[in-house]
């Protein structure tokens, strides 16, 4: 399986954007890429508007897949409504969330026409017919429970992709961000690079001075996404271009 694992310093940190951004750019760069998130929540809550964007957010699973050239139910097998970890949202729906059947989902993500249907299960979810380049989104940060005693840390050591850390450049950022590595180094995890977003067009002296300690103190690749402007794959694309993810990918 050949991809990223994108993580963040906590939910509402960018990883759908940087997730997007990416998907995006390693398409118009003809390379074959499918998008998968394990598990959505949330979606009572979504798309309230962004101030700065002219367009409305759509929910995670839906800009992944316009970024994917996929079906939002092939992106995200999982999905509920209310605002909580997954292993809460799947209680209060009357079910259990098997860790087996999320491995299978996202392995299944890595190809390009073995994806699971719009109305399949998890369970129906076949063996990949042609490799492609997975990007696989993570659910807040990385201890977050997907299942009784199973965490999104469990789930990302057992894909053995190599990860990205989405973090905001500003305020407490240094902080978060060295525990979110100390925590995936912890679990034997490749950190690729921290990915500041969004990257203003004239950063401060702290987003600067954030910027550099992160890369001394953490020992870590420091990259940053600039701030995009709306939600179509061109926009996505322009953005993902500025990040080395052919390197990231070797």
């Amino acid at each position: 399986m050949r991809g990223l694992f994108i993580t963040g310093t906590d939910t509402g940190v960018g990883k759908t954007i940087l997730s997007c951004a990416l998907l995006a750019a390693i398409a118009a760069a003809g390379e074959p890429v499918r998008a998968h998130k394990p598990v959505v929540t949330g979606l009572d809550d979504a798309g309230e508007p962004d101030s700065r964007q002219a367009e409305t957010w759509p929910p995670d699973h839906e800009l992944l897949a316009r970024a994917a050239d996929m079906q939002p139910e092939e992106v995200a097998p999982l999905r509920y409504g209310p605002a909580v970890s997954p292993h809460l949202a799947a209680a209060l729906a009357g079910e259990h969330i098997e860790p087996s059947q999320l491995l299978a989902a996202a392995r299944a993500c890595a190809c390009a026409r073995g994806a699971a249907p719009a109305d399949s299960t998890l369970a129906d979810v076949g063996e990949p017919a042609e490799a492609s380049i997975a990007i696989v989104e993570g659910v807040g940060g990385l201890l977050v429970p997907l299942a009784e005693g199973y965490t999104v840390r469990d789930f990302a050591a057992q894909l053995g992709l190599p990860l990205l850390i989405a973090a905001r450049p500003g305020l407490g950022t240094i902080n978060h961000t060295l525990l979110t590595l100390h925590a995936a180094r912890a679990a034997g995890l490749v950190v690729r690079a921290v990915v500041l977003t969004p990257w203003p067009d004239v950063p401060s002296v702290m987003e600067h001075s954030n910027r550099e300690t992160m890369a001394q103190l953490g020992d870590v690749e420091v990259a940053v996404l600039p701030f995009v402007p709306d939600v179509t794959v061109e926009a996505l694309a322009r953005a993902g271009a500025t990040l080395p993810w052919r390197r990231w990918l070797e």
